[in-house]
């Protein structure tokens, strides 16, 4: 039996034999007052079938990441059991969430609306903040991160960057189904030296468009798929 290491509010984790982690994706999603929202800090609601949708797309992009030379923590998944193995990696911190922003929505445009225009375009921004419920996840900066010891000026760098070109392939793939990908949230953490994406790379991660529309996130699962 697999050692159950970690309980969290959408996954479970568990110590495989070999040294990896085995994350079990569940059908407990984030938000408030039995209303689904992804950048919720509290479990809602159960959907049916959430999680094997949640991992259905992060095989997809892992996939493709891996075809575009891009490391991440993934190693396989079993989509029948809604599990996947990926290598042990430690986060920064207590937990940092990484943003990439095509466009000024959301917490940006709330924080910076009086400078911008809501849905202007943006240069593939990218900003950090602490995964602290009780803080409401609070923006840290790169000299914030350097002066309190939890990441060097090089990986911070290294971050940015893969942000960036995970973002772009994931922005291409959602391009071809008619999607518009506005921004995404990642989490990465380290394996020995190497920076590695980790987490997941679900619809409940990112805000996508069609036609100027937003789409919730389980609908953009189907539509995503929708052959």
């Amino acid at each position: 039996m697999h050692k159950l290491v970690y309980q969290g509010k959408t996954k479970d984790v568990y110590a495989l034999e070999n040294g990896n982690y085995l994350l079990k994706f569940k059908d407990d999603v984030t938000g408030t007052d039995g209303v689904f929202d992804p950048g919720a800090n509290t479990v809602g609601l159960r959907i049916e079938g959430v999680g094997r949708v949640n991992l259905r797309m992060s095989i997809y992009f892992f996939e493709q990441l891996k075809k575009a030379g891009i490391k991440t923590h993934y190693v396989s998944a079993n989509l029948d059991d809604c599990t996947m193995e990926v290598l042990p990696a430690k986060v920064f911190g207590n937990g940092l969430e990484v943003i990439c922003r095509y466009k000024a929505v959301g917490s940006f445009f709330r924080r910076y609306g009086e400078y911008i225009e809501e849905g202007a375009d943006l240069p593939a921004y990218v900003e950090m903040t602490f995964k602290n419920d009780a803080k409401d996840d609070p923006l840290v900066t790169e000299d914030g991160l350097i002066a309190l010891g939890i990441m060097s000026a090089q990986q911070y760098d290294a971050i940015r960057q893969a942000t960036r070109r995970i973002t772009a392939v994931v922005a291409d793939e959602l391009k071809k189904k008619g999607l518009d990908l506005y921004d995404i949230k990642f989490e990465f953490g380290y394996n020995g030296d190497e920076v590695i994406l980790i987490d997941e790379i679900a619809s409940g991660n990112m805000r996508v468009y069609k036609d100027g529309k937003y789409i919730e996130p389980m609908t953009l699962s189907a539509l995503f798929f929708a052959e």
